[in-house]
């Protein structure tokens, strides 16, 4: 009785585990079905079974697709039936994906970070003229804020100046301009809140009659 157990290790490895043991051995089943027409009516079947086990297929835009897909996938390519659909390929499935684009990064001057580097770049690109000035000072306003609030001490304008002619690629050069960005204390001061312990109460009049 012992010599008779069957031990998962043992066993075929599954293809798509979530389907279970039963559902392999019918796809099985069906590619060793010599008989075409049955070998159809098998695979509906089976297709059938799929659907009531992943149920929340059933909201998924194509999911009869993605049923049949798995089907052949679990067969290992090697069912031979009539598909409503385009049958995978072995190639297509273990094609490795495109490597994903990632954000530019300056690791050199990391505590500026990539949204300042866009506007930079977006700065070079206008014509050069009173409103291109004007951003430019904007942005490097920004980039001084960006330093102390990383450096939390205090910046002279011509390293400001620099880092900005060097992400630029030598398109802004602000050193040769005489005027000069803004306080560092206007820059870092704190927002004013309006919170109500500030609020005082006037004082009560002397004399006279209270109005209730």
């Amino acid at each position: 009785m012992i010599d008779q157990l069957e031990y998962n290790t043992e066993r075929e490895k599954l293809i798509i585990p979530e389907y279970g043991r039963h559902l392999q051995k019918m796809v099985n089943q069906a590619i060793a079905e010599e008989d075409e027409k049955k070998r159809n009516i098998i695979a509906r079947s089976i297709i059938a079974v799929m659907g009531n086990i992943q149920p929340h297929f059933r909201d998924v835009p194509d999911f009869q697709h993605k049923l049949w897909d798995q089907l052949f996938i679990m067969s290992d390519f090697k069912l031979d039936v009539e598909s409503p659909y385009e049958k995978p390929s072995r190639e297509k499935l273990e094609e490795h994906p495109e490597p994903l684009e990632y954000p530019q990064n300056y690791p050199k001057y990391r505590f500026y970070g990539n949204n300042i580097k866009r506007m930079i770049d977006v700065a070079v690109k206008w014509e050069k003229g009173q409103m291109r000035e004007a951003l430019e000072f904007t942005i490097a306003n920004h980039m001084k804020k960006c330093f102390l609030n990383w450096n939390k001490d205090t910046v002279d304008d011509e390293v400001i100046f620099k880092h900005l002619f060097e992400l630029s690629d030598g398109s802004i050069n602000l050193a040769k301009k005489e005027e000069d960005l803004r306080d560092t204390q206007k820059l870092m001061r704190p927002k004013k809140t309006n919170k109500s312990s500030s609020y005082r109460k006037k004082p009560a009049r002397s004399g006279g009659k209270k109005r209730y």
